[in-house]
């Protein structure tokens, strides 16, 4: 395993006791000047680069900055540093021997013992609890020797390893490290350095797979045994962990100025051999891993004790899963407060719940109250709630994204019409649903209200609003806008005064006089409309329904054509097959008969509205009593027409102009649609009467 994949691991076991050093390291750094960082490393005190930035035993260089710090006077590449716990991450040899490929029953003189020379001032110890030492190879026993820490005669104190053995070359196995092809074996405490030594075993039968011994000290969490590395290279390193420690001399007893405890230190420190634990709120502790001393920030503190005000007041209420409270948390310096909310009580709130003090009648009865309050405001919020998502999904499947972007079109909020939506402002109901007259933005309007459910109504709303927004004439509706939070959409028309010609020429309650110049100009006017809609528009737009009930008159009976219910987008110069839909009285039987809808079908409407309009009389749907029947057979017959004019305008003076306008819808009644008039064709001969009109 190559430590390019260790060390990512190793570094987020380290990170949390680096955050607090960083700190003071800084600190130090404003004083003395003293770097606080190398390669990314951060390097508390008492580790230091340069002079007068550490403490003896702990320098370290930084040549290098882009490969990271070294231990001083070593090539032994620093990983990570720490002050709590006290231990330092390095990268240490590989220690090895090879065997010659011409006499394999003895080594080579070329071999590495591993040999470091990291601890000239005694402070570190080879972590016994975090590495292990591993033994690779066939036919190898390796061990690793510590120099003398205590008394004795011995050169070394210590020696521990391990014997790998292999029958073949297929005898190691991945991730298995247990004695073939690699062995691994716990260390003792006060291990100082990492020297190997090695017994010599014949390899004869294996240099293919395994030419070399090799033994290394590594951070025991972080080796898998591989058999690849059976030919590792020999100039590898291994993270190791070092427990590290004040000592004040070079390691042995035989330094009468070892500082062997805390009671040591506080016995023995001098001017020259300074204590270490110079922070307010912090105290001594004795080593773990040979003798020395180590620094740590008091209950309640955190930070390097190793610096002057480098132990600080931890928040504990700022970490309620570390120090609990249930109940009100106070900081306090070194500790925190922790008590119950008034109106409850509790032993500990540490570690007991708070609980109240009401008698328990009263906190079921306030529960109950509580809960029912509590169902209430969620039972409002969740009807709230659904009816906001109603309405945005009536406003999503009434085109309301669509529509957003239409020019000169309003789209209102329910609650802006509703105030218009009552009984005393109803002026129109029908089949199509119902009329209210009422005023929005200081206008006064008109909105339709469909009928609810009309599935027609829905299908056809969004062609209706795209068409009338592309229209602005004097002879056609004006729509302001349209309310799509609705079931069925609605729609708010600018208002016209007099209401529908159907009413003015039917209705009782609503019959005007109208002299002939009217109602040429209402007919003249009306077709000027259907002209622009047919051929001067951007788009061809035919109407489809066509017939006085659509045709509005405002003052001075000027006409504006409504209701784009059943219009259809055309592209110019292109036919357009539908579902029949309209008014069968007032529709062109060729369109009943082929679906197919032109402009020649509105041509055909309109000539039934012209007989109305002469004749005041209601056209029908009947084969035997029809309006357009009877002018058809006149026309057939050779006959005027007299006795179907309106009397109010059948004086002398204008029969002959009731006969042109008689003989005018009769070509727009033509079964040949194509000779039919177009609308323009009928504007202009209506305009043509209407001028003539007014001269007699």
């Amino acid at each position: 395993m190559s430590t390019t994949f260790l060390l990512p691991a190793l570094l987020l076991l380290a990170e949390a006791a680096a955050g607090a050093a960083t700190e003071t390291a800084e600190s130090l750094a404003v004083t003395r000047g003293c770097a606080t960082s190398c390669g990314g490393v951060d390097i508390p005190y008492p580790f230091g680069v340069g002079s007068g930035c550490f403490r003896k035993g702990f320098e370290i260089e930084c040549v290098d900055n882009n490969n990271g710090p070294v231990l001083a006077g070593t090539s032994l590449r620093v990983v990570h540093l720490s002050v709590d716990p006290a231990e330092s991450l390095v990268m240490l040899p590989v220690g090895w021997m090879c065997y010659n490929a011409s006499n394999p029953g003895e080594s080579q003189d070329d071999w590495g013992d591993g040999t470091t020379t990291m601890n000239r001032d005694g402070v570190y110890r080879i972590s016994n609890a975090r590495n292990m030492l591993v033994v690779l190879g066939c036919n190898t026993m390796a061990y690793t020797a510590s120099r003398r820490t205590e008394g004795g005669s011995a050169s070394y104190t210590y020696f521990t390893g391990c014997m790998s053995y292999c029958n073949n070359s297929g005898s190691a196995r991945d991730g298995l490290c247990a004695g073939v092809g690699c062995c691994h074996v716990d260390i003792p405490p006060g291990l100082t350095d990492s020297t190997f030594g090695f017994r010599e075993y014949d390899h004869a039968a294996m240099m293919d797979y395994s030419p070399c011994d090799y033994a290394f000290l590594v951070d025991r969490d972080s080796y898998a045994f591989q058999r690849s590395h059976l030919l590792m290279d020999r100039n590898q390193t291994w993270p190791v962990w070092l427990d590290w420690a004040i000592r004040d001399n070079d390691g042995t007893v035989s330094d009468s100025a070892a500082v062997l405890s805390c009671a040591d230190a506080a016995a023995k420190a001098t001017a020259t051999t300074e204590y270490a634990c110079v922070s307010d709120h912090s105290h001594c502790v004795d080593s773990i891993n040979g003798p020395g001393y180590n620094c740590s920030c008091s209950q309640g503190y955190e930070g390097n004790a190793y610096v002057v005000s480098g132990c600080t007041n931890i928040d504990e209420c700022a970490h309620p899963t570390k120090y609990p409270c249930d109940g009100v948390c106070k900081d306090t310096q070194g500790s925190y407060l922790c008590y119950c909310h008034q109106g409850y009580g509790s032993d500990d709130p540490r570690t007991q719940r708070c609980t109240s003090k009401f008698p328990l009648a009263a906190q079921i009865c306030i529960g109950i109250i509580g809960g029912v309050l509590v169902i209430a405001f969620m039972a409002f919020i969740i009807v709230i709630r659904k009816e906001r998502r109603k309405t945005r999904e009536l406003y999503e499947k009434n085109g309301g994204l669509t529509l957003e972007k239409a020019k000169f079109i309003k789209l209102f909020k329910k609650e802006e019409l509703k105030p218009i939506l009552k009984s005393g402002n109803l002026i129109g109901k029908g089949g199509f649903g119902e009329v209210y007259k009422g005023v929005v933005d200081k206008e006064l309007v008109a909105v339709k209200k469909p009928i609810r459910g009309n599935v027609r109504e829905n299908m056809q709303f969004a062609n209706e609003v795209i068409i009338q927004s592309q229209v602005i004439h004097k002879n056609i509706v004006r729509l302001i806008g349209c309310c799509l939070e609705v079931d069925t959409p609605m729609l708010v028309y600018e208002f016209i005064s007099k209401g529908s010609m159907d009413d003015i020429l039917h209705k009782v309650d609503k019959k005007e006089p109208l002299n002939l110049d009217v109602r040429l100009g209402i007919l003249a006017e009306s077709a000027h409309g259907l002209a622009y809609m047919h051929s001067q528009a951007h788009t061809k737009i035919l109407h489809g329904d066509v017939k006085p009930a659509n045709i509005l008159l405002g003052e001075n009976f000027v006409p504006k054509i409504s209701d784009f219910g059943i219009s259809r987008l055309l592209a110019i110069d292109k036919e357009h097959t539908a579902n029949v839909i309209g008014d069968m009285t007032y529709m062109d039987p060729i369109y009943v008969q082929t679906g197919r809808l032109t402009e020649k079908s509105d041509v055909y409407s309109f000539g039934v509205v012209i007989l109305e309009v002469i004749s005041r009389k209601k056209a029908t749907h009947s084969d035997n009593n029809s309006l357009v029947t009877s002018f058809l057979e006149c026309q057939k017959e050779g006959k005027k027409a007299t006795e179907l004019f309106d009397k109010e305008i059948a004086g002398t003076r204008d029969l002959e102009l009731l006969d042109t306008l008689s003989g005018i819808a009769v070509d727009c009644l033509n079964l040949d649609v194509d000779q039919r008039p177009s609308m323009t064709d009928v504007a202009a001969r209506l305009l043509t009467v209407s001028n003539k009109s007014r001269l007699i």
